[in-house]
């Protein structure tokens, strides 16, 4: 369910330009900073990168995961 709300002229148009370099609507863009920035908050001892990387992970298909294989168990 959408719903307006209003934010600064100057977060909307970083949004959009992170948005269009994402490949993503720029609704989608502010919920995804919405979400990391809960997570970061949730989880202060974890770098933000940590948390943005392991969001974008989890949205990934499985199909085009890599499989992890410990550094003593590669061939």
């Amino acid at each position: 369910m959408g719903m307006p709300v209003r934010i600064d002229d100057i977060l909307y148009g970083q949004a959009r330009a992170q948005a269009k370099a994402e490949h993503r609507t720029i609704a989608g863009q502010i919920e995804f900073w919405a979400l990391i920035g809960r997570a970061a908050l949730d989880n202060p001892d974890l770098p933000i990168d940590f948390v943005r990387d392991l969001l974008i992970a989890r949205a990934e298909e499985k199909s085009q995961a890599t499989m992890f294989v410990p550094e003593g168990n590669r061939s």
